[in-house]
């Protein structure tokens, strides 16, 4: 099977378990996947399938992409995505991967975008202490020293300072599918996955390493 798909995260509920314990669930809408190229070790040196996904109008399908999906005669989507797969020969343009492939798996590794927090201080960043809240102190907020004066005469790399906060890919891993609906595809998860709402993430097979 291909061990992944894509859909958007919907939000977060809550269910209670055979214990009468509440637990924070994520729900996640993944409508069918569509297998668009195929890549094979001989053609392209790897083993992977491009899955297409989202309703997209078709005045905003580009030439060139309109020209890739008519390739492979798939209705053109808003997104495209590549999973590597042991042996992609097993499928073919066209072919759909649904939730119901998840029915029976226990755990998965959600991969999303987190959520944006702009320019962040120290503290925000990277939890740093910061200085004496009151008694006439100037030192609140700030980084404190952040090199050496001759020796080396510069900023040495990876020190931890202010900068841009988030959006960034995150992995999840070994969340526990409670449930899985067909009808609806949705795929419901224990705990939290990275994003906001109507993010796009991928949930893929946990313990599968780079597939």
């Amino acid at each position: 099977m291909i061990n992944a798909i894509y859909g958007k995260k919907i939000g977060m509920t809550q269910l209670f378990d055979e214990n009468d314990k509440v637990m924070a669930i994520t729900v996640i809408q993944a409508e069918p996947n569509t297998v668009c190229q195929v890549k094979t070790a001989d053609t392209d040196g790897y083993e992977a399938v491009q899955l297409a996904f989202g309703a997209i109008k078709d005045k905003k399908v580009t030439n060139p992409m309109r020209g890739h999906y008519a390739k492979y005669g798939v209705e053109p989507c808003r997104h495209l995505r590549e999973v590597r797969v042991e042996d992609a020969s097993e499928y073919k343009p066209g072919d759909k991967q649904t939730v119901a492939e998840f029915a029976e798996i226990a755990k998965v590794d959600v991969t999303g975008i987190s959520k944006g927090k702009g320019f962040a201080g120290v503290m925000k960043r990277h939890g740093f202490g910061g200085g004496p809240g009151g008694h006439g102190a100037h030192f609140h907020r700030a980084p404190g020293s952040i090199g050496q004066c001759a020796t080396p005469s510069r900023v040495l790399k990876g020190v931890r300072l202010p900068g841009h906060m988030g959006c960034d890919r995150v992995t999840v891993k070994n969340l526990e599918v409670v449930r899985v609906d067909e009808d609806l595809n949705l795929i419901l998860v224990k705990g939290a996955v990275p994003g906001g709402k109507n993010g796009i993430v991928r949930v893929r097979v946990a313990g599968n390493g780079n597939w």
